[in-house]
């Protein structure tokens, strides 16, 4: 026998062995698919956002079969959705507290002093590496829409004064403007938390004012008329939400530069 087919033999011969050996595993190690789990994927929206804290739609699937999560844990579907999905399952919605992102700066084109005009490419990610836009204020947020264009949701718009807005109704709290904005200016807070504060800058005083009238000028009343939940920090003020303390908007009364806000809902519109 040739060399050639001596090759030929011992390689069709190693193809028939590792056949044999996958086809066994595959009937050892076999898992059944839950015949629920593509009805599922299909009710689910798809946008594999990630808000639900599960690697895309599937993953919130199987973390669903699994009974590791809640149907009421995806933020994209609708209340119908959702029911039908708890209705497949047979488990409660078990709706979770709904999220959304909030930004830490109330500096707009009216309240920041401007250094120097900005001419580069129109990307707030640009703007940081180049002169921070700029503006004064290099903690603050610098207008030039990146989250507006990464949220897939349409819930961010920059409004006149080149601030991006979140519509609380469209929100998500999928993620991507957090790890968009260069600057972490942006975070995922409780809908219910309606104390926030809208600064980032850790300058005291008339050295922040001088950058920004709607800087945190570290002045400290918020905390005096709050002790119970707010102290100051590093020329900010701190939030503790941990200590279940109704929070009350009389923390902001005092506030001359509006910093800190609380922030209206519904109910209060409505009223």
């Amino acid at each position: 026998m040739s060399t050639v087919a001596t090759a030929v033999a011992i390689m069709s011969g190693l193809g028939v062995l590792f056949a044999a050996v996958l086809a066994a595993a595959q009937r050892v190690f076999h898992v059944e698919e839950d015949p629920r789990l593509e009805a599922l994927v299909d009710l689910l929206p798809g946008t594999n956002c990630g808000a639900c804290g599960a690697p895309g739609c599937a993953g919130f699937a199987d973390e669903l079969i699994a009974g590791r999560t809640s149907p009421g844990a995806c933020t994209v579907a609708d209340p119908e959705t959702l029911e039908e999905i708890a209705g497949l399952l047979g488990v409660d919605v078990g709706m979770a507290e709904r999220r959304v992102a909030r930004l830490k700066c109330a500096g707009d084109e009216g309240s920041v002093r401007r250094l120097a005009g900005y001419a580069g490419v129109p990307s707030c990610r640009a703007a940081v590496l180049v002169d921070g836009g700029g503006r004064a204020c290099p903690w603050g947020c610098i207008g030039l829409g990146d989250c507006e264009r990464i949220c897939s949701f349409g819930a961010i718009e920059m409004d006149d004064g080149g601030l991006p807005k979140v519509d609380p109704d469209k929100c998500v709290a999928c993620d991507k403007c957090v790890e968009e904005c260069p600057l972490d200016l942006f975070v995922i807070e409780p809908e219910s938390r309606r104390l926030f504060v809208q600064c980032n800058s850790p300058l005291e005083g008339e050295a922040a004012r001088a950058q920004c009238s709607a800087s945190c000028d570290a002045c400290g009343r918020c905390a005096a008329d709050a002790p119970d939940i707010i102290e100051m920090k590093d020329g900010l003020p701190v939030i503790h939400w941990h200590r279940e303390i109704e929070p009350h908007p009389r923390a902001t009364w005092r506030c001359e530069t509006g910093a800190i806000t609380w922030i209206e809902q519904q109910g209060d519109r409505d009223g």
